[in-house]
């Protein structure tokens, strides 16, 4: 039977040789569309994702604001500025805190030798690291608890900044003038995608110890407080605890939203995952159209070889040929036509794909837009729709088909 159906279709699409051409290259075309749409709108998306976390891994930060409420007989609009033991206060008194850090922050002079420059220097704890994706490069290390008891001079500094400085010369282990006071370099920043960042990215500046900022610069408050909750999915609520911790400390409504500031990471990578899913609708969208034109003609194909063979499938029918098989024979064709088309567009789209994965990206658009990534589930979704176009476009005109009248179709010319 399948060599059966095989050979009608080899002889249908050589009668119909040009019009079933262009139906396959219309079809790839459309599966390339959509297939390539969706890659390139999913390496986005992870690369936008990717961004927002390296600029902040599901972390909250504080910042002191000014009462818009008046409470407990106090005016509004005094300034709430926190300091180093609010950190230690929030870790005791909230539930649901994994990490938090105090953080401080000002641009120092750097020099080396004879090459000064300016940049931002931020003062925090070890946590820093997890929370805000700090990684140091080999060979190197981040702060650790005896940098912050000890108030060492330790400093890290962010890739290109590292790269400004030195030059070549490898920077760990050399001594470092931090606005005329010596620190060692410990640790190097590997370079990273961040899509939001606070006074520049962190390619291009400085890590110390809190406690080192703290006595070097004489800091009563700090600029911000660093919050990572044990749970992502809860960080309403323990917005709301911060609120009220410090409001009782501060004497300030814990409903007065501007007596902090919130920087929530959480929230924007929710509204990230929205926008990227909705790039991925709008993508796909337009591919589908395409490939849903292609659809069309795959069915004209089809109308067009029942048309030819209308006179053969009258007389199949008149010898008992059952309804059911010439159904199957249109469809199977018509199946056949989606899925070859289908897999020289999977093939083409395969190897673009696999062609911009060895374009560079540290830098340029590239470094912004990510790589295409052709997903298990972008091609099951592609073939589904392979599948549905071809069913569609092979069961109407079969249903015309196994419709024909045997005494009219020896009319039919």
């Amino acid at each position: 039977m399948w060599i059966e159906l095989l050979r009608d279709f080899y002889h249908d699409l050589k009668s119909q040789r040009t019009r079933s051409f262009l139906t396959i290259v219309a079809i790839a075309w459309g599966t390339i569309a959509v297939v390539l749409l969706l890659s390139f709108g999913q390496g986005l998306g992870t690369q936008m994702e990717m961004g927002l976390l390296n600029a902040g891994n599901q972390i909250l930060i504080f910042y002191g604001g000014e009462t818009s409420l008046q409470f407990e007989g106090m005016p509004k609009g005094r300034r709430i500025r926190m300091v180093e033991e609010d950190a230690r206060l929030l870790e005791s008194a909230v539930h649901g805190i994994d990490m938090i850090s105090p953080q401080y922050r000002k641009y120092v002079r750097l020099a080396f030798g004879k090459f000064a420059t300016n940049t931002e220097c931020e003062g925090v704890n070890p946590y820093f690291e997890e929370m805000r994706r700090m990684f140091p490069m080999a060979g190197g290390r981040f702060l650790n608890d005896i940098d912050v008891v000890r108030q060492r001079r330790v400093i890290i500094l962010g890739g290109k900044i590292a790269k400004d400085i030195f030059g070549d010369v490898e920077p760990v282990g050399k001594q470092l003038m931090v606005d005329d006071l010596p620190f060692v370099v410990v640790g190097v920043l590997q370079t990273k995608i961040q899509t939001s960042m606070n006074n520049g990215p962190d390619d291009e500046r400085a890590i110390v110890p809190y406690s080192t900022f703290r006595t070097t610069y004489g800091n009563t408050f700090v600029n911000s407080l660093v919050v990572r909750p044990s749970d992502p999915d809860r960080q309403v609520e323990l917005k709301k605890e911060v609120y009220r911790v410090l409001g009782r400390k501060y004497h300030f409504n814990p409903e007065d939203e501007r007596a902090l500031r919130v920087w929530d990471f959480i929230e924007n990578a929710k509204i990230n995952t929205k926008v990227s899913l909705g790039v991925s609708i709008f993508l796909f969208s337009v591919g589908f159209l395409t490939l849903l034109i292609a659809g069309v003609g795959v069915a004209n194909v089809m109308y067009a070889i029942v048309k030819e063979r209308t006179r053969e499938i009258g007389v199949r029918i008149a010898v008992g040929a059952k309804r059911r098989h010439i159904l199957s024979q249109f469809v199977f064709q018509a199946l056949l036509i989606a899925f070859i088309g289908g897999s020289i567009g999977l093939l083409f789209s395969w190897s673009v794909i696999s062609a911009m994965k060895l374009i560079p990206s540290d830098d340029g658009a590239m470094q912004f837009l990510g790589k295409p990534i052709l997903s298990p589930f972008i091609m099951l979704m592609t073939t589904g729709i392979l599948a549905v176009i071809g069913l569609l476009a092979g069961f109407f005109p079969a249903r015309k088909a196994a419709s024909v009248d045997p005494v009219e179709s020896l009319r039919y010319e």
